[in-house]
Parts: C-alpha cells; structure tokens; sequence
C-alpha cells in the first residue's frame, strides 16, 4: 500500500468498468479521488465504495466534451483538495460501425466524447498540475488506436487521435518543465459493460466473444484489474522517467 499515497486523482468514466477498478485501486494505494461520470449516481457509487474501504472520495457528475463541465469539475476539486496530481482520460464510447454505416452524428458525437474529453482533459489538468508542481496525465487510447478495426471506423480515428495527442502533450510540458508527464495506455479487450454491448452488437455474444479471444494469444481476455494496473503505475512516482509512451496491455493481440 501507498504508492501514491497523499496525490489527489481525477478518474473520468469512473462509474463502470476500467474508471471503477482504476479508482478503486489508487484509492487502495493512498490516492484521493474524484470520481467523475455522466451517471451521476454510478459515480457516486464508486465514491461510496471508496469510503466504505476507508479512502477519500469526492463524485462529480461529468459530460466530459463539454468545457463548462470540466470547468467546474477543476473548481471543486481545487476548493475540496487544493492541487490535482493525477488525471485519468477514461470516459469514451464505441459505436459499432463501419465507414460506410457511420452516421456524421454517430462520428461527431464519437470524437465528442473520445477526443474532445481528452484534449479539454490535458488543457484543464495542466493548468492546476501546474499549480500542483506537476503530475501525470493517463490517457486511455486502444489497440484500436494502432491498428484498425472495420466495425469500429470512428472509435478507431478517436483513439489514434488519443494516441498523438498524448505525445504532443507529454513533449509540450517536458519542454515547458512543468513536472507533469503525459502517456497512453492501449488495452486489449477487456471484459466491462462497453465490450460487451460491442460485441451484442456485432452478433451473438457467445460467438463474437470466442472470435475476440481467438486475437489474444495469450488465451484470455484482460479484466479491469489489468488496467488499472497500469494506471497505478503511470500515476506513481515509479514512472518519473516515462512520458510520451504508449503502454500496451493487449495480451499478445498487436504481437502477431
């Protein structure tokens, strides 16, 4: 315990799946948190449960691409705690369709959510990192951020967008100095709620699941708990040196 012991940490999309279990283990190992989802009452119970397990943790209502709403999750979080040490990009959704079946609302609201988020994500946690003495910023790209997928044409463009935002990001405030360091994590799939409406939607569950896990080679699909690893990892002081980096966590799926 304590690897990031006193560091307060804005987790979006912290209601389900990867932003639970990462806010769950940074607060296990020390961290305040603010708990932050367009589901008001998923975030508030994933700040119950902090609580419950003897942490500190604030909940916020979050529509992550509007700026008004970053604002004001900045406001309290430095009235509440006074400085921000770590930011998690988490909050996204997937549409499965291809090119050609993508409606431009479909797409826009995508990029809203997927990319806009991160970018007014770096913006707003710079400015009070800066404050702070700096910090880390952890954005959740994907697999689907490297390769591509044909079920998934405006997911994948989102999360490739994620990908070099982040190294313009981390190489911007390297050369600022400002002690705050900036990477990408690139999950696999990892079994939460969002994959598994992905894959209802691409067909029978049972069989799309069994065509996912065919891609991992190392014969299972990831769990939450694999992320927030990670998370944990990028947002300690272990990884001071690492900035810019993509952290693939894939299970062998961009290996073959």
């Amino acid at each position: 315990m304590g690897r990031v012991a006193g560091k307060v940490a804005l987790v979006t999309g912290a209601g389900l799946g990867l932003g639970r279990a990462s806010s769950l283990l940074l607060a296990s190992e020390g961290a305040r948190l603010v708990v932050s989802d367009i589901d008001e009452g998923l975030a508030t119970h994933t700040a119950a449960e902090i609580v419950r397990g003897g942490g500190e943790a604030l909940a916020l209502r979050h529509d992550v691409s509007k700026p008004e709403d970053w604002s004001a999750a900045m406001a309290a979080i430095e009235q509440r705690f006074g400085r921000l040490d770590v930011l998690v990009n988490n909050a996204g959704i997937a549409i499965a369709r291809n090119i050609e079946d993508t409606s431009l609302a479909e797409w826009r609201r995508t990029m809203a959510i997927n990319l806009d988020g991160v970018f007014l994500g770096c913006q707003e946690g710079i400015k009070l990192m800066k404050k702070s003495g700096g910090g880390s910023i952890i954005n959740l790209s994907s697999i689907d951020g490297v390769i591509g997928e044909a079920d998934l044409a405006a997911y994948c463009a989102s999360k490739g967008g994620v990908r070099t935002l982040t190294k313009a990001v981390a190489v911007h405030c390297a050369e600022q100095r400002y002690g705050i360091r900036c990477n990408s994590i690139h999950p696999g799939y990892i079994w939460t709620p969002q994959t598994e409406n992905y894959l209802r939607d691409l067909g029978t569950l049972e069989q799309e699941k069994a065509k996912a896990l065919s891609r991992h080679p190392i014969g299972f699909l990831g769990e939450p708990n694999d992320i927030a690893y990670m998370v944990l990892y990028l947002a300690s002081d272990e990884s001071k040196f690492v900035t810019g980096s993509e952290m693939v966590v894939d299970g062998g799926y961009l290996a073959v």
